[in-house]
């Protein structure tokens, strides 16, 4: 996923009432971006780190810019939730994660029961579902999920169990947003009621796949699947 225009670069002061984050601007300029990210960011916040914003063209926001990226001992961790999903589409058309299938049609943000999944696929018969999670959570070497209690979280994961009892491939894509990590478990520290959801998840079928991202200041790409653990 390559930036469309070229990213701002500062230093962070302070993130504050979850959706808002200043910024100082090598220029000496003060600015407040958006913060796409509504968890707590548990090991991705450092005071005065290096930062990347992106300035939207909408002359209409009333913030025009949003917060992309911070450095965390020198690697750069994705801050933008959106960015996962718009990432998760290109990989999967362009077939990079080789257990799954090339897909003959893919489809963004598609309703099933009382949920809606970020990508729906179709490859011949094969009907997949695919839900999509941003990873920052560092934790020594591994990266965790979520980072803060998430009752909608585990909804998908009931709703994905519901879908593969009626016969559809079922996915938990977690793209992880930093490099500094090894193996892929759930936050049992923090909500355990997602942990055990994951386990009920993946015994009923559900598929997870753990997929590391490079991030960058020009682009986001896939770098490989890291294993995983659902243990305690």
């Amino acid at each position: 996923m390559k930036f469309e225009q070229p990213l701002i670069h500062g230093n962070l002061v302070k993130r504050y009432k979850r959706f808002l984050t200043d910024i100082t601007l090598d220029n000496g300029q003060l600015v407040t971006a958006h913060c796409t990210n509504s968890g707590s960011m548990k090991t991705c916040l450092e005071d005065d780190a290096e930062v990347y914003i992106s300035k939207s063209a909408n002359p209409n926001r009333k913030l025009p810019y949003t917060w992309e990226m911070i450095k965390i001992n020198g690697n750069w961790v994705g801050i933008n939730t959106f960015n996962p999903n718009k990432l998760a589409l290109e990989i999967l058309s362009e077939g990079w994660i080789k257990e799954l299938p090339h897909f003959d049609f893919l489809k963004p943000e598609v309703k099933f029961g009382d949920s809606r999944f970020d990508v729906y696929g179709e490859a011949g018969s094969e009907k997949v579902f695919v839900e999509v999670k941003n990873v920052t959570y560092k934790d020594g070497i591994y990266a965790r999920f979520p980072d803060a209690v998430t009752t909608r979280g585990l909804k998908h994961l009931h709703t994905l169990v519901e879908a593969k009892a009626q016969g559809y491939r079922t996915i938990m894509l977690y793209i992880i947003q930093r490099m500094d990590v090894e193996i892929f478990t759930p936050a049992w520290n923090i909500d355990s009621n997602y942990g055990k959801g994951l386990v009920e998840a993946h015994s009923k079928g559900v598929e997870i796949i753990p997929l590391q991202v490079k991030v960058t200041p020009k682009v986001i790409e896939p770098y490989k699947i890291l294993p995983y653990s659902l243990d305690l």
